[in-house]
């Protein structure tokens, strides 16, 4: 495997040992390989690499990682070009990187649960088929780290940890990286997951009022729209209702007319419900009526799997924390997980109002954490004893002054080529799949546009690409979304 290594500046971090830990600033490390897609042999090869962001002095104030993965041969003119982000905030892009769109990913059961020896394999579904990718790691995520000026002072957090920093530097990245790589001309696309959809959003109309980078797709997995995320109000919570239902059904606890049924025919009815009975019965709150009252209870019971008791002793606005905690509480006494609901926990009581852990997420820690520090250090030759963040120290988080859902309809207003997908999975409890809708149906409220997005569900969680079946089926979503939107020889007008 030839290897080619450049060096321009570097950053360092004291340890305990008072030795300095270095990290290059600026740097590549560029390897080849080959897998094969669809039953075709693909050739390309990986950039690990760090690159500055640079204040209005032109001074390095901090490093961002990123893999950046590019096919052999091919007419850069016309080859999309995605660059990919996690969410957290604060969390490096590590999993939709080594488990879903990358020619790499976990070694993990058909159903996403770790197996060990740890590791990763070939991933016959990458879209890396049809797109270059590249996978970002935001300010201390991952390798990333502030650079110290010339006093040794770190820069100011603000200029990082908010929605709209965050989005303004990241902005100012891209078009170096863009630059860097001569990738001008490609067809361009932006990928956010988790809180990752929030920064795309913003990224939308940022790249293309600040930077002139034009692109021809959105695409916002399993999104957070803090607009709407955990704000407790009346939309959220009767948001919530279609996604209890998901999961009551992959445990079986929903009543047996219902259970008998698949899950895609009792969809449409609980969303049905949850806006035009449900949100305007919260919207009351105390002063609703007690029959209206205890006809929600008994609806929002057959619905949900819950007792219409404790749907009363929560005032009919149910938590998603209780929901996990009480859905098995007099079945197996087990919770269920928040990000994804198939997994199961064990908690040291069966009372309480929320689990004590999250065992989604302890799971996917046992096959992503020594996968990527292998992957990198072995497969991409990125060699460092800076730790890798798989969360990152980025609070407090600055969510004022949040108008990216406004930012995205701006773009789509002024660019007739962009098109939003939205992916989500069923038994995500963390930013559920009827909430992600609801996010879609709001950026437009015209109507005007509706025609430019595109919703896909999954029967999986927030990472409904660990599910063997379910990787193979999103990936392909993208391919169609990719070539949906490639626009050869199509003046961009209305």
């Amino acid at each position: 495997m030839k290897k080619i290594l450049s060096l321009v500046l570097s950053i360092s971090v004291c340890s305990v040992f008072s030795q300095n830990i270095k990290i290059p600033a600026d740097t590549t490390v560029t390897t080849f390989h080959s897998i094969t897609i669809k039953n075709q042999a693909i050739s390309y090869k990986a950039i690990a690499g760090t690159q500055p962001v640079w204040n209005e002095k032109g001074e390095p104030i901090a490093t961002l990682f990123y893999t950046y993965y590019e096919r052999d041969k091919t007419d850069k003119k016309n080859r999309p070009l995605i660059f990919s982000f996690n969410g957290g905030p604060g969390s490096a892009s590590v999993w939709m990187h080594i488990a879903y769109t990358g020619p790499k990913v976990l070694n993990i059961d058909s159903e996403g649960y770790p197996v060990q020896p740890y590791g990763v394999e070939d991933n016959p579904n990458s879209i890396l088929d049809v797109a270059d990718i590249v996978f970002i790691d935001p300010v201390n995520t991952g390798y990333s780290r502030m650079i110290t000026d010339k006093e040794g002072k770190l820069p100011s957090r603000e200029t990082f940890f908010g929605i709209n920093a965050d989005v303004k530097y990241l902005a100012e990245w891209m078009n170096t990286f863009l630059t860097r790589v001569n990738r001008w001309e490609s067809p361009k696309y932006i990928i956010g997951e988790s809180y990752g959809g929030t920064r795309v959003m913003g990224l939308a109309n940022e790249l293309q009022s600040r930077q002139w980078m034009f692109l021809n797709g959105v695409i916002m997995v399993s999104p957070a729209d803090y607009k709407l995320y955990s704000t407790n109000q009346p939309v959220y919570s009767s948001l919530n209702l279609p996604y209890f239902t998901a999961a009551a059904w992959y445990h079986k606890a929903l009543p047996a007319d219902l259970q008998n049924k698949d899950l895609l025919d009792i969809l449409p009815e609980v969303e049905d419900y949850a806006l035009n009975k449900l949100m305007p019965a919260l919207a009351k709150g105390g002063f609703i009526s007690e029959n209206e009252k205890q006809d929600v209870a008994e609806k929002m019971s057959y619905y949900s799997g819950l007792s219409k008791k404790s749907i009363l002793q929560n005032n009919l606005n149910v938590s998603t924390s209780f929901f996990w905690k009480d859905l098995l509480r007099d079945k197996t006494g087990q919770t269920i997980g928040r990000l994804d609901s198939r997994y199961l926990g064990i908690d040291k009581t069966e009372g309480g109002d929320s689990p004590d852990f999250n065992p989604e997420l302890t799971s996917w820690m046992h096959s992503f954490t020594p996968a990527i520090n292998y992957y990198i250090r072995e497969f991409l030759n990125f060699k460092t004893d800076i730790k890798y963040n798989m969360f990152g120290d980025v609070h407090p988080w600055d969510n004022r002054n949040d108008n990216t859902r406004e930012n995205l309809r701006q773009a789509m207003a002024q660019n007739p080529y962009l098109k939003v997908m939205i992916q989500s999975g069923y038994y995500d409890g963390a930013t559920t799949y009827f909430g992600a809708k609801y996010t879609m149906h709001q950026i437009d409220p015209s109507g005007k546009m509706k025609d430019r997005f595109t919703f896909k569900g999954y029967r999986s969680g927030h990472m409904m690409y660990l599910r063997q079946e379910d990787l193979k089926t999103a990936n392909d979503d993208l391919r169609k979304f990719i070539k949906s939107t490639s626009y050869k020889g199509k003046a961009a007008k209305y």
